[in-house]
């Protein structure tokens, strides 16, 4: 008799332990629940014994069921982490996450130098608000706007949170914007993800809290539209200086106050502290850290 067991049944068995339902392993593992079933019955049958007790809405291992998967649990993750280890060193590729504005207002400028030095590196971008998951999404490293607070994650702060206000020079004429009350007469421009307008104007005029809570405000759930939208003279924006690079250079934009709101949160580079970063992936952050560092402050 051959004593390994089917390996497919292992997999079943683990993802359905791992939920308690057969449902949630199909979905992981990309199968229907009848086919979790299927393979948990096989599974059975080679071992001779119960490995769950079905009931109508629910799936519950037996005692010899979760004694089995104990034991053979911990191969499973070494199998799994050999594998993806192997096939990691053997990868050129290189998945990074960031959030859309960092995406279409930082990188575009600068990626031409990195594909230069490597030209061997498959680059996958993505740009979303959405925060990566490293033990589940296929993502190497992210960039992400928070306070490093996780001890689970390795972060290199890229840029520190720096709130500054933008407008066209026209909107700033328009207005005769001299002074952080004369914000007053604007309409701001927010973001739901910063939404520092109030605190800045706490800091910086002399405006009380009614007076601040007066003036009109249109709030963006991406700080690139509130970009964009200063950029049409609609108002006032707050943004941190490296995603308006390109509009102050051509003096699309201009900064009409020297204030600047400082807040303890800050663009990291970020990967997993305990999975191991691939030569790619650690090119790609070394990389990114000396651009942030050579840009002018």
């Amino acid at each position: 008799m051959n004593d390994y067991p089917p390996f497919k049944s292992l997999i079943s068995l683990d993802a359905a332990i791992r939920h308690s339902s057969f449902s949630l392993a199909a979905e992981e593992l990309c199968v229907t629940p009848g086919a979790v079933g299927q393979q948990i019955q096989k599974l059975e049958e080679w071992l001779g014994t119960a490995l769950f007790i079905r009931q109508t809405r629910q799936v519950l291992p037996t005692a010899e069921g979760l004694a089995y998967w104990r034991h053979i649990q911990p191969a499973l993750s070494q199998i799994a982490d050999a594998s993806r280890e192997l096939k990691s060193r053997r990868s050129k590729s290189v998945s990074l996450s960031m959030p859309p504005g960092f995406a279409a207002k930082w990188l575009p400028r600068r990626l031409a130098d990195f594909v230069t030095r490597h030209p061997d590196v498959e680059l996958h971008l993505s740009a979303t608000t959405s925060l990566v998951n490293f033990e589940r999404d296929a993502i190497d490293l992210t960039i992400r706007y928070f306070r490093d607070d996780d001890p689970n994650l390795d972060a290199t702060m890229l840029y520190r949170y720096e709130g500054r206000v933008y407008c066209r020079p026209d909107y700033a004429a328009a207005l005769a914007l001299k002074q952080a009350d004369d914000l007053q007469r604007t309409t701001l421009l927010d973001t739901t993800t910063q939404p520092y307008w109030p605190r800045w104007l706490q800091e910086f005029s002399q405006l009380d809290d009614s007076q601040i809570a007066a003036i009109p405000c249109i709030h963006f759930d991406q700080g690139l539209i509130a970009i964009e939208a200063a950029k049409q003279g609609q108002g006032v924006v707050m943004a941190s200086p490296f995603l308006v690079e390109e509009e102050l250079a051509t003096g699309v934009l201009i900064e009409p106050f020297e204030h600047c709101l400082l807040l303890p949160t800050g663009y990291y580079i970020v990967h997993h502290r305990k999975l191991a970063i691939r030569p790619a992936a650690l090119a790609l952050k070394d990389w990114l850290i000396e651009q942030a560092r050579a840009a002018p402050r």
